[in-house]
């Protein structure tokens, strides 16, 4: 990690791949990594942790399900939203969206229940942000 400030811009400029996170910091045992989302990513259920979204650009869509049944929520440029540990999520993006994910280091992107991974989606822990 840098002790340099780092533009968000530029380090998503860094790198093309989908739904492949980068880490571009540290924050105590948590990492903070930026993706480049379109399309649909998979079901899957984080069983230890919520997970974080903000939406830098664009919109995304998370549908969950949950003992009260399926629904969608709807993030546009700059929203943030949480999602329960253990709540089964499926992001989504149609139009394409950068977003800023906040979770403890070593969480695989696929959780800890999901269905079949597809060849789109990289199942990582992040990856170093390259300089």
């Amino acid at each position: 990690m840098s002790d340099e400030p780092l533009d968000l811009s530029k380090a998503l400029a860094s790198f093309d791949a989908l739904w492949s996170p980068r880490i571009v910091t540290r924050v105590n045992d948590y990492d903070v990594r930026v993706a480049k989302v379109e399309g649909d990513y998979m079901w899957h259920v984080h069983d230890d942790t919520d997970e974080f979204f903000l939406v830098l650009d664009g919109e995304l869509r998370i549908f969950l399900r949950d003992d009260a049944g399926e629904r969608a929520v709807v993030l546009p440029r700059g929203s943030v939203f949480t999602v329960p540990r253990g709540t089964e999520h499926k992001p989504s993006a149609p139009t394409g969206a950068s977003i800023l994910l906040f979770e403890p280091t070593g969480t695989l992107t696929v959780g800890d229940r999901h269905e079949e991974v597809p060849d789109h989606v990289d199942a990582t822990t992040g990856h170093p942000l390259e300089s």
